[in-house]
């Protein structure tokens, strides 16, 4: 999956695929990529559009969905 850099001190790039609602995350920490799974359009679209997208992410998305490391 391509992913797009981001303005974020927590989050490095952030892709998703719509079709399987799989959200794409690399951390700045660690560099580390993990997917996110059944992951809405409306919530990546609120997360690109977020104030604050690292924030955003840690409030709706980190613990509330399943994820792996890629």
């Amino acid at each position: 999956m391509e992913r797009q850099p981001v303005s974020s001190s927590s989050l490095a790039s952030v892709g998703y695929n719509s079709d399987s609602e799989t959200l794409e995350v690399e951390f700045v920490s660690t560099g580390k990529v993990y997917e996110y799974y059944n992951v809405p359009q409306f919530v990546y679209d609120r997360l690109m559009e977020a104030p604050s997208i690292g924030q955003y992410f840690n409030a709706e998305i980190r613990n509330a969905y399943s994820c792996s490391p890629v």
